[in-house]
């Protein structure tokens, strides 16, 4: 298995939660707030530059109103 950040399914992820975020008219300020977290947090995991681990997802999508298992779902769908 590959550790890269430029695998098909990490790019499909982190357009995933970008399309949820803009879906939901939030900014990378307001999510990154939500998280407790600087707003280049959430710029690097959108831009391919930082890998999610499973605890961190699960955060993103509850910050995100989002179901984690849906949106799972959704990436393992594509």
């Amino acid at each position: 298995m590959p550790k890269t950040l430029r695998t098909p399914r990490q790019q499909r992820l982190q357009e995933l939660l970008a399309g949820v975020r803009k879906a939901k008219k939030l900014t990378q300020l307001d999510v990154a707030s939500r998280l407790d977290r600087p707003q280049s947090f959430v710029a690097k995991y959108e831009g391919g530059e930082r890998r999610l681990d499973i605890i961190e997802f699960v955060e993103i999508a509850e910050a995100l109103g989002a179901d984690p298992c849906a949106l799972l779902a959704k990436l393992l769908r594509r």
